[in-house]
């Protein structure tokens, strides 16, 4: 089975069991906007390819680590779109989960989304339990205190930040787990996986942060310009737009190399490049640096 289909048919079982019967019908519909349709699931992806290339030898774990860092993902995405945040009325082309249920159930929604997470993560452990464990903690630092997404978030309420800790945190630290679970997940070593977790989900930021600043905000189906209306930090604000696309274009090659040699490492660096492509194409990039080319003379 592909990837892909492994994704949705784990998401699908996670949600499902999820909404057994006595639980409340808005709550369990609002957990199902949150999660479908999905994004790209990258972080799925990831968390699969890398335990494939260490033979993938218990499937229902390394797909549950697949539907943790999704479910994770998920939970922070609705989360970021609260009023008390950025007040964003759409996500993935659709109402965001509070303008559809209400702040209410968003919020509901979210913590629900990260129970689940564990819950998915902890009930397919009977074949390996001996790796749960560290799958678990690690899985928990991707989202927690002090480097997780709830830091990263909490770096918006701070006076002062620096751009790249703000980065490592909100977006990093969930790659990095994404990318080390999958090792975890096959019995491998998570160690030499981090660096590539780490450059592409800072290279994801970079990428939202220029996004933000020169993206329609019709094709990437949210809201922009939110960065500068709301004083949050932004490789884009601190270092210009071409200083952005030049960091992004240097942690894409970073995560490429940060690839350890493995029999998916082929597999591994075309996705890397590949999802380059579709989140800042390279004819964006050329045409912005015409633009500033232009504007330069």
């Amino acid at each position: 089975m592909d990837p892909t289909t492994r994704i949705a048919q784990a998401l699908g079982a996670a949600v499902r069991g999820a909404e057994g019967a006595g639980c409340p019908p808005r709550l369990a519909a609002a957990v199902r906007h949150s999660v479908f349709p999905g994004g790209a699931r990258i972080r799925p992806k990831l968390c699969l390819a890398v335990a494939l290339a260490h033979g993938d030898d218990d499937p229902a774990l390394s797909d549950a680590a697949a539907v943790a860092v999704e479910l994770l993902h998920c939970a922070s995405l609705v989360h970021d779109d609260l009023p008390c945040f950025d007040d964003a009325a759409t996500r993935r082309g659709l109402p965001s989960v509070h303008a559809a249920y209400g702040e209410r159930l968003a919020v509901l929604a979210g913590d629900a989304l990260i129970v689940l997470a564990f819950q998915a993560l902890g009930e397919a452990g009977s074949a390996h339990p001996q790796r749960l464990p560290a799958l678990l903690s690690l899985m928990a630092r991707g989202v927690g205190m002090p480097h997780g997404i709830a830091a990263g978030q909490a770096w918006e309420c701070e006076p002062q930040v620096k751009v790249r800790d703000y980065q490592q945190a909100k977006t990093g630290a969930l790659f990095a787990a994404a990318t080390m679970c999958g090792a975890l997940a096959a019995g491998a070593d998570a160690r030499p996986w981090r660096a590539l977790g780490e450059c592409l989900g800072e290279a994801y930021q970079v990428a939202d942060d220029i996004r933000d600043v020169a993206a329609d905000p019709v094709l990437i189906g949210k809201p922009v310009g939110r960065d500068i209306a709301l004083g949050r930090p932004s490789a884009a604000r601190e270092r210009g737009l071409m200083g952005a696309v030049n960091d992004f274009e240097r942690l894409v090659e970073a995560a490429v190399d940060a690839v350890p040699d493995c029999r998916g490492a082929t597999h591994l660096r075309a996705l890397v490049r590949s999802e380059s492509e579709r989140l800042v194409p390279a004819e964006m990039r050329a045409e912005m640096r015409a633009g500033s080319a232009r504007a330069a003379v």
